[in-house]
């Protein structure tokens, strides 16, 4: 374990030295030197905040042994001095790019000169932190097998419960020049051990096992656990501080990574250097891999609907197209049977054309859809009937070439579809008083298409259903993506989420209309349904149910149910089902059938509502 106690100012006097006598200025007179001067060691590299205070200077003979070494991706190792200052905030471990293949293994003592520097992983516009390195490095094997440096622990004990300290003002929200307090913010701790050798215990699964071969985990066994083993996000201010990613050292070819499943247990110890990555932040890279134990997590199946009971699901198909393997489609359609129980009404999203993403101006999904609902049929489900509208060409966003779209799937022998003067992919659909009933003017059409709201996106496709001679209205959704927002980790907090702006004006578009409906017909049965990739406590939720226009009825789960999503080890909602007031009564639930698993037919889970209308 590393000393909480402060540090001497000497270092100061050490840095200072050293910049006099050219220690840092990577001149010929560098060797030269002063002998009497203090070398730089990797804690006056690493400083007490982020970036590094001898940035963009050159250092010569840094002192460390390896422990750990990357022959892949962002090649290089990482050295740690075993000999460590008396500052909690100062870490003792650095990262050398070497950009080829090292020629160092672990254990080996040796002297580092290079370009002290902070690479930005994703690059300067993603807000990612840095991590501070050498780089151009020139290398001295000094002795190898020697001892590596007592792993630091990262457990439920040394993470603190608070997440980052609030950005400052003066510096556009941004943390790296503030002192790390290790001991108060979970942000702080982890940056101080960046580099370092670090290693956790006995640790629950949050995040499966996915193809880029990582998994996450949670070193705080009761941080907002969900009823399955995740970690649940239910707020802005609840970061879960006990997550981390892991990777490992060795590359697959030579030690396969473990296949996990969120609730499985990573068991005994995992040790390696703690990197900070574009696709995670802050991630132990496994020397030593613990042994994954399966707590069994078994796919949910939602109770079928009553014959009263009308059942509407909703989704996300992840880019289906003809282009992918049958497996895809049985799977996705033994889903739909066994696991949804055959709804009555089916909102997909990301249906994409009859080509997938070659990008050739097709934009019928024809085959798609009857692909799918063959691969229905065959799995005993009905022979379901489809409704949607076919986009502009590369207008709504997603794969270029790909044209998502949603896609009503209904069941004739429960539901019936009023097809009312089916709109194209510019007109828009309205509201009318039809024998005393709200009434859309098209059936399918889109709500609001030339709004701006929904440049680059999907439109919302609206569609008129009768069940036992009751009028149904559904709205099937997919918002615009969270693309482009800063991660949990990013160096401002909290963090930019630039992309919330558009969901909240697709949230405000699709509640006018929903207004429009309740305006005409005030008892009216609408639905709001699909991928609308935010949160339920977030601004574009609060938008969509404005004015009491629209209730989300996830909301009506226990909160440790509530999520349809899993990312970077924290299980959230990015699916949802809203009702209008007429729909008093009803039944939610949200099937686990991927989001949990490493191996997905899609990222997200489904959602169904059964009522009676």
């Amino acid at each position: 374990m590393r000393s909480s106690h402060h540090r001497s100012a000497a270092v100061a006097a050490v840095v200072a030295t050293a910049l006099a006598t050219g220690l840092l200025a990577g001149s010929a007179d560098a060797a030269e030197a002063d002998a009497s001067a203090e070398p730089i060691r990797i804690h006056d590299i690493q400083g007490t905040t982020r970036t590094s205070p001898l940035a963009g200077k050159q250092v010569a003979d840094v002192a460390g042994i390896v422990t750990g070494v990357r022959t892949y991706g962002s090649r290089g190792f990482w050295i740690q001095d075993p000999d460590a200052d008396d500052n909690a905030a100062t870490s003792e471990g650095i990262f050398v790019f070497t950009s080829s293949a090292p020629t160092v293994a672990v254990g080996d003592a040796v002297k580092v000169s290079g370009l002290v520097g902070e690479y930005v992983p994703g690059g300067l516009k993603s807000g990612n932190q840095s991590v501070t390195q050498i780089s151009k490095p020139t290398v001295t094997v000094v002795s190898s097998g020697n001892a590596l440096p007592a792993a630091t622990a990262i457990n439920e004990y040394t993470v603190p419960a608070e997440y980052a300290p609030a950005g400052d003002p003066a510096a556009e929200g941004s943390i790296n020049g503030l002192t790390l307090d290790p001991t108060r913010y979970a942000l702080d701790f982890y940056e101080s051990l960046e580099g370092m050798n670090v290693a956790i215990g006995t640790s629950r699964v949050v995040g499966a096992t996915d193809p880029h071969a990582e998994l996450w985990v949670t070193v705080k066994g009761w941080e907002n656990n969900t009823r399955r083993g995740g970690t649940l996000y239910g707020s802005y201010e609840s970061q879960n501080t006990g997550r981390l990613q892991i990777q490992q050292l060795a590359p697959l070819a030579q030690q396969p990574f473990p296949v996990a499943n969120v609730g499985d247990r990573l068991t005994g110890t995992t040790e390696g250097p703690l990197d900070f990555n574009q696709y995670g932040g802050y991630t132990l890279v496994a020397r030593t891999l613990g042994t994954v134990q399966s707590k069994g997590l078994v796919r949910e199946k939602t109770k079928p609907q009553a014959q009263g009971e009308l059942a509407v699901a909703t989704y996300n198909v992840e880019n289906l197209d003809p282009t992918d393997p049958q497996e895809k489609f049985d799977a996705l359609a033994k889903a739909v049977v066994e696991n949804l129980a055959s709804p009555d009404i089916l909102a997909l999203e990301e249906i994409q054309d009859d080509n997938g993403a070659k990008n050739d101006g097709t934009v019928s999904a024809e085959q798609t859809l009857t692909k799918f609902t063959q691969a229905i049929a065959a799995a005993g489900g009905p022979a379901y009937q489809w409704r949607s509208v076919s986009p502009v060409n590369n207008k709504d966003g997603g794969e270029p070439g790909g044209n998502i779209r949603q896609v009503f799937l209904f069941n004739p022998a429960r539901v019936s579809f009023t097809d009312r003067a089916a709109g194209d992919a510019t007109t828009a659909t309205g509201v009318t008083l039809e024998q005393g009933k709200a009434a859309l003017t098209h059936s399918p059409g889109r709500i609001d298409p030339a709004n701006a709201a929904w440049n680059d996106s999907r439109k919302p496709l609206a569609g008129e259903f009768v069940f036992r001679g009751r009028t149904v209205i559904v709205i099937a959704n997919h918002f615009g993506s969270k693309g482009g927002d800063e991660s949990l980790t990013s160096h401002h907090q909290p963090p930019a989420r630039s992309s919330e702006a558009k969901r909240l004006l697709q949230a405000q578009a699709v509640n006018g209309f929903v207004k429009e409906v309740l305006a005409t017909q005030k008892n009216a049965n609408v639905v709001v349904l699909g991928d609308i990739n935010d949160f339920e406590f977030s601004a574009t939720t609060k938008a969509l149910t404005d004015g009491g226009a629209l209730f989300p009825a996830i909301t009506s789960l226990p909160k440790s149910e509530r999520y349809s999503y899993v990312f970077q080890g924290n299980s959230q909602v990015l699916d949802q089902i809203l009702t209008s007031p007429a729909i008093k009564k009803f039944t939610y639930d949200s099937v686990h059938i991927n989001a949990e698993f490493a191996d997905q037919n899609s990222d997200h889970d489904p959602q169904v509502l059964r009522f009676r209308p």
